[in-house]
């Protein structure tokens, strides 16, 4: 266990407090591991706050030496039901974990320099700034969502919040700073009910931080969103870092677990970029109608694949036909990385996002919900590396737009095409984003430099 060997060594003690869902806890899990290899020593000593359950799920996976976990009560709904009742949960982090975590901040040795906290975490700036304690706000998604959070007011000004976007869909707004030009059915999905349920609290989350906060750090790379990025550093008074992508590239260097050998016999007897990669994320998904339709259409498109796909797999298993293999779960970003995967068929989730710019392939997207919209529209649209599943048809009622098994089927067809010019571009730009991704984290890239410059700052102000 981690001992401070002698007084005089000044120890860092950084809290990092995720959000307790898994698309926030992998990017927080990721940031702990790159701060902890950039000092192994015995300088830097990190807390990751989990609830009970999460610690469960989570604390015995391998960790360096100077992270260590400490456990909230599980005073929130488990996360196996958390789907069911979105808002609920999220009124219960909000309400029911503040005051435990500030019992656990009066006990914990030694003390603590500096919260690293998920922004929908909103009261850890609070207990941050009540002790006197810098807070980082680790911020999970795109920069640019977080610009349009920042800038919500603009929306209302404009005329377009609230509205029908099945009428108004098409509409362009073109005066949040950093965004360039989207269109309306491209934001996040806050014209819903479930998504206005979730919008006060995105809203409260992105305010706490441009308020309250000490740092902003980012999960996404400067040369990802660099006009959002330098619109950010413009208009806040604290730094703004982009750390990314916060993804678990460090594992990838060491020797790969050899328990999952089928799968790379698989992959291994594949033909090179052969393999369309299909997951759709784990928390929320498309209809039964549209899911039998996707896997025929992948079925009949005669493409390899590799479906992950939780829960319902084996009824998968059944209707693939014998170019696919379907597993329960996988090591993505390492299959990703793989050379016989061509395409990585995507919710959109930003996790998912950055690992398959960091693998570089193209993506075939299919958003679903909050910020998979915009992300799907900065993959297609920005990067131009990728195509839409669906129809940009926002509101209107299921059946109307149904992607048919005979659309999929040729769009996954056009899609895998290696030799098609259209697809050489676009494979080209995956990899020209792949070598940028590998740049920012590099020694000396532009993450790399960024995670030096905040681990210096929370270093040098423990020593004030």
């Amino acid at each position: 266990m981690y001992t401070v060997k002698d007084n005089h060594i000044s120890v860092c003690h950084v809290v990092a407090l995720p959000y307790p869902g898994r698309g926030h806890i992998n990017p927080m899990l990721n940031l702990c591991k790159l701060l902890s290899s950039k000092k192994p020593d015995n300088t830097l000593l990190i807390t990751i706050v989990v609830t009970e359950e999460w610690h469960g799920f989570i604390g015995s996976d391998p960790k360096p030496d100077n992270i260590r976990f400490a456990t909230l009560p599980n005073a929130i709904p488990s996360e196996l039901v958390r789907a069911n009742d979105f808002p609920g949960f999220v009124e219960a982090v909000n309400t029911k974990l503040e005051a435990p975590f500030e019992q656990l901040m009066d006990r914990l040795e030694p003390p603590v320099s500096a919260i690293v906290a998920d922004p929908y975490v909103v009261w850890a700036v609070r207990v941050g700034n009540r002790r006197n304690i810098p807070v980082a706000a680790l911020w999970p998604m795109p920069a640019s969502v977080f610009s349009f959070f920042h800038h919500f007011e603009l929306l209302k000004q404009n005329g377009h919040f609230p509205l029908d976007v099945s009428e108004r869909g098409d509409e362009i707004v073109d005066y949040i700073p950093g965004l360039g030009t989207t269109s309306i059915a491209d934001l996040p999905t806050i014209f819903s009910a479930d998504g206005l349920k979730t919008l006060d609290r995105a809203i409260e989350a992105v305010s706490g931080v441009a308020d309250k906060a000490q740092y902003l750090l980012s999960t996404s790379v400067y040369e990802l969103e660099p006009q959002v990025f330098d619109t950010l550093k413009a208009k806040f008074a604290f730094p703004v870092y982009p750390i990314g992508p916060s993804i678990p590239h460090l594992e990838l260097s060491k020797s790969p677990p050899t328990d999952h050998n089928d799968l790379n016999n698989w992959l291994d007897s594949q033909p090179k970029h052969s393999v369309l990669y299909i997951s759709l994320g784990s928390f929320l998904s498309v209809s039964k109608s549209q899911m039998d339709e996707i896997v025929a259409g992948v079925r009949n498109s005669g493409v390899r694949f590799l479906w992950v796909a939780r829960g319902d797999a084996s009824k998968l298993k059944d209707s693939v036909g014998d170019k696919g293999l379907v597993v329960p779960w996988c090591d993505q970003l390492r299959v990703l990385c793989h050379d016989s995967i061509g395409g990585f068929w995507s919710h959109c989730g930003w996790n998912s996002t950055l690992e398959a710019v960091y693998a570089g392939l193209p993506v075939l997207t299919c958003p679903i919900f909050w910020d998979q919209m915009p992300i799907s529209k900065q993959i297609v649209e920005d990067w131009k590396i990728g195509y839409r599943v669906l129809k940009k048809k926002v509101g209107a009622a299921e059946h109307e737009h149904l992607v048919s098994r005979e659309e999929i089927a040729e769009l996954v067809q056009r899609y895998m095409d290696l030799e098609s010019k259209e697809g050489k571009e676009m494979r080209k730009r995956a990899k020209q984003l792949q070598e940028t991704c590998h740049g920012a984290i590099a020694k000396a890239g532009s993450s790399d430099k960024n995670l030096d410059a905040f681990l210096e700052d929370i270093s040098r102000g423990h020593h004030h």
